[in-house]
């Protein structure tokens, strides 16, 4: 629907009665459905090899397992993450934080550097946006063809090929949202559990749901993603410079534009290199134009530069009037790669993936939490020692069986009134009461600092350790 103003035009050399009538003011233009042409060149074959490799990514690691569990598998029930042969737990969460933040960095880094590269060569709206129009160009035909096929009236060829390309949609989008869900619940279980209708109502949902999603945002909405929705297009002018190397028009070389025959040199006629054929246009998934500058639209697909290539080569010119390059290239100015903002985003990327290194290679697959009892501060037992109760949590985070004994250190005579011991599986959890002795003779504060330390007698290097307090009688 389209919002419209009336505006009135008015001319002072005219009365009031013989004014003009008020002219019409659309504020919301409907959407203009994009035909995008089909383009090869050298652009073009590095996303084929990034989105079907990402795809391939996708729909294949949810079917691999490591050990007997599953690549990749979120286990929300019993709150184990499994990655790549390694099983995260909650309180390992902040390792989730480090991996965004990583991931924030990089792209930072990497937009500095080549602009949106990202989201024209790995973005996941791209990729199944891409797979989708290569549906629908396989069954409709070329971009004149689709053109023509949707304004034509409906007939068999029109009805049968528009319900094969939404139906096939479809299966793409069932199947992106099965693989989704088989993420949290095992692929190979939900499989037929979904067509047995053994699987629970929450499984039907967000297959249905994610179904629903791609296909309404790879078939319809397309672009409108990335011009409305995505914040990506918004803050990316902020991190752009004179020196990002970005997909470009160069005005210097192509204006005036204007036709002319092969033969003709463009100089014997005022003209530039531009042809002013609207390939760049055509192929663009965007809709935009490049020639009119630096656009918020532009995802860095570097379609146009595949196209204009192709046009220069017909014609005898250069490649590269259509370019990743730079402003100052442009301007004829020397271009910098590294820059203080560049070096910034790097360093924070190294040093936070050096963090990251550090702490999942010296992480301890255990947990141990010792809490005191707060029923009784402390009491004196038949030998006349001091005695403090603790309750200690042991969790055994590791991929393997373990057992587990706990070891005190403290002021001297400082001992577990009984040795602990425990047998754990992977993922298990067991909690065990702890008295700690003490001959007050050695006591010289009301607190003394002692420490617990978990070792596995099936793990020598496996070993965790907490500090806790013993309380006693104020000394005199």
């Amino acid at each position: 629907m389209t919002n419209q103003i009336p505006v009135k035009q008015i001319d002072p050399g005219k009365d009031a009665g013989s004014q003009a009538k008020p002219e019409t003011i659309d504020l919301y233009a409907s959407r203009k459905k994009i035909y995008i042409r089909d383009i090869t060149g050298f652009f073009q074959r590095i996303r084929f090899f990034s989105l079907w490799g990402l795809m391939g990514m996708y729909f294949l690691f949810v079917w691999i397992t490591v050990g007997g569990d599953p690549l990749i598998h979120f286990d929300l029930p019993a709150r184990q993450f499994h990655l790549y042969g390694a099983t995260f737990y909650p309180k390992d969460f902040i390792l989730l934080s480090g991996m965004l933040i990583i991931c924030a960095f990089g792209l930072f880094f990497i937009t500095t550097l080549f602009g949106r590269v990202w989201c024209g060569y790995t973005c996941p709206q791209t990729v199944w946006t891409f797979i989708f129009m290569w549906v629908e160009r396989k069954i409709e035909g070329s971009r004149n063809q689709r053109m023509k096929l949707d304004k034509a009236p409906n007939s068999f060829s029109k009805v049968w090929r528009k319900a094969a390309k939404h139906s096939i949609w479809i299966l793409i989008g069932f199947a992106t949202g099965l693989t989704f869900v088989g993420y949290f619940y095992p692929i190979r279980q939900l499989a037929p559990d979904l067509f047995t209708l053994d699987a629970n109502g929450w499984a039907y949902f967000w297959v249905a749901f994610f179904t629903l999603a791609t296909y309404i945002n790879a078939g319809w909405m397309r672009e409108q993603v990335c011009l409305y929705m995505c914040p990506y297009a918004r803050f990316q002018s902020v991190m752009f410079d004179p020196n990002t190397r970005i997909v470009s028009y160069d005005p210097n070389r192509g204006e005036p534009r204007g036709n002319r025959k092969k033969s003709v040199d463009p100089k014997d006629v005022g003209l530039g290199d531009c042809i002013d054929c609207g390939m760049c246009v055509q192929v663009c998934p965007t809709g935009i134009d490049i020639r009119n500058g630096l656009q918020y639209e532009c995802i860095g697909c570097a379609l146009c530069i595949d196209a204009c290539d192709q046009v220069m080569e017909k014609m005898d010119y250069p490649p590269g009037l259509i370019r990743y390059t730079t402003e100052n290239d442009l301007e004829g100015k020397p271009s910098k790669l590294m820059r203080p903002r560049t070096l910034g985003y790097g360093l924070a990327l190294v040093v936070m993936i050096g963090a990251m290194a550090y702490t999942i290679t010296h992480r301890v697959p255990a947990q141990l939490d010792v809490l005191r009892d707060r029923g009784a501060l402390f009491k004196y037992n038949g030998d006349g020692w001091l005695e403090n109760s603790y309750t200690a949590k042991i969790a055994n985070l590791s991929e393997l069986p373990q057992t587990y004994s706990l070891r005190l250190e403290g002021p001297e005579s400082a001992r577990l009134l009984k040795p602990v011991q425990v047998e754990l599986n992977s993922g298990e959890r067991a909690a065990r009461p702890v008295v700690v002795e003490i001959n007050p003779e050695f006591i010289t504060e009301s607190n003394t600092d002692i420490t617990f330390y978990l070792e596995s007698s099936t793990d020598p290097f496996l070993s965790i350790m907490i500090e806790s307090r013993f309380v006693g009688p104020a000394p005199r």
